[in-house]
């Protein structure tokens, strides 16, 4: 397919041809498949030769049936006429087949300053040095476009980068510039759920580390307490927390205790081995009979109980004679 009019300078008018389009292994030249640029035919070379048009030559490459566009550079001027050859990823980008109309036209493309990336798959992030084999793949590239999915080979494996994001336009020339490159979480990515962490349980408390239990408390002392004793053997009248009492038992004297006396009795008097219960006159002789030591000891008997305080070593004393 030649052009009208071969040979007539037309400085003002933009190149733009329609040709059939072919992968790169038409062509025996597979290095094609590591950047974007596309093999012309050599009419291409002296139409723009016509024409004024920026160095390095960009050209605008359109699908008519899909209304799919991208940008390429041009590698070289063989091809067969009304033929054109191009990477395979390009192809597929464009939803091109073998022998396919493409519309190819001349364009001037701004110098980028930012573009940022997303990896099909997280295999990209795990290369030891992902930024030198990007700038060692992206020398191959002219230009870079909104939508594109660019292909990065690298230790004989293929790796398929999009283009998401470019400034200062939705198409940039990257020959001989400094470019800013950020990149997004790969399409595979997913986030990492987040795993709640069990309940912590508290260990039981071992045997040592148990806190003892608290030591009873020491009984308060209280003064005079204890159970009264007597020293001569016999039992206490008072007792702990009893209100002493004040009736008192008199002794009863027996019979060994009385001495008997010497002649006739008188008249009335109590007959020897005899008691006599009751009877006024009969008491007092009784009474009056008794030693002198056991009154004391009644009297003094009858008198403890009014005795509220204890004294010690307050008795009397006693002879086995009596």
């Amino acid at each position: 397919m030649y052009f009208g009019n071969y040979g007539i300078p037309y400085s003002s008018a933009p190149f733009e041809q329609n040709y059939r389009c072919y992968s790169a292994s038409f062509i025996d030249k597979p290095h094609l498949e590591n950047g974007d640029k596309v093999v012309m035919p050599p009419s291409a070379l002296d139409r723009l030769a016509s024409l004024r048009i920026d160095y390095p030559m960009l050209f605008e490459v359109h699908n008519p049936s899909t209304l799919r566009t991208s940008h390429c550079g041009v590698l070289e001027f063989v091809a067969e006429e009304g033929m054109i050859y191009m990477p395979y990823w390009m192809m597929q980008n464009m939803l091109l087949q073998e022998g396919d109309i493409v519309r190819v036209k001349s364009a001037t493309l701004p110098k980028g300053t930012f573009v940022k990336l997303q990896p099909h798959t997280k295999d990209f992030l795990d290369i030891s040095n992902p930024k030198a084999v990007l700038e060692t793949t992206l020398r191959n590239f002219s230009c870079l476009t909104i939508g594109d999915n660019i292909m990065v080979a690298y230790n004989n494996k293929k790796y398929y980068i999009d283009i998401i994001e470019s400034k200062p336009a939705n198409a940039i020339s990257i020959i001989e510039t400094d470019c800013e490159v950020d990149f997004a979480p790969p399409l595979d990515y997913k986030e990492p759920e987040r795993v709640t962490p069990p309940p912590v349980s508290v260990p039981a408390q071992s045997s040592q580390d148990a806190t003892p239990p608290p030591e009873p408390e020491e009984p308060k002392f209280s003064a005079f307490t204890g159970t009264g004793r007597r020293l001569d053997g016999k039992p206490g009248k008072l007792s702990t927390g009893s209100i002493p009492s004040t009736s008192s038992t008199t002794p009863t004297a027996t019979t060994s205790s009385v001495q008997k006396p010497t002649g006739t009795p008188p008249a009335g008097a109590q007959r020897p081995g005899k008691l006599v219960f009751g009877g006024g006159s009969s008491n007092a002789p009784a009474a009056a009979k008794l030693p002198s030591t056991k009154k004391e000891e009644v009297k003094e008997e009858k008198k403890e109980p009014e005795a509220s305080k204890f004294q010690a070593f307050s008795g009397r004393k006693y002879s086995l004679r009596d």
